[in-house]
């Protein structure tokens, strides 16, 4: 058996400051626009996690529901 293990590609972080200095609408656009991921931090923590719609969709279409978890 192959101790093969699949690459995490790590997802981009956005700063909370920068969704109050009115950059929220930039940084939904391309993370949309780019079908992305990223970290929203607060004082340089994880606070919450921003998807692509179709990203979620497609999570939904191989059965993984993040409302359940």
């Amino acid at each position: 058996m192959s101790d093969e293990r699949k690459s995490i590609t790590p997802m981009e972080h956005y700063n909370m400051s920068d969704f109050l200095r009115g950059q929220a609408s930039k940084i939904v656009t391309a993370v949309s626009d780019e079908d992305k991921t990223g970290f929203i931090l607060k004082n340089g923590k994880p606070l919450a996690i921003l998807m692509s719609n179709e990203r979620y969709e497609r999570l939904l279409k191989a059965g993984i529901d993040i409302n359940e978890y």
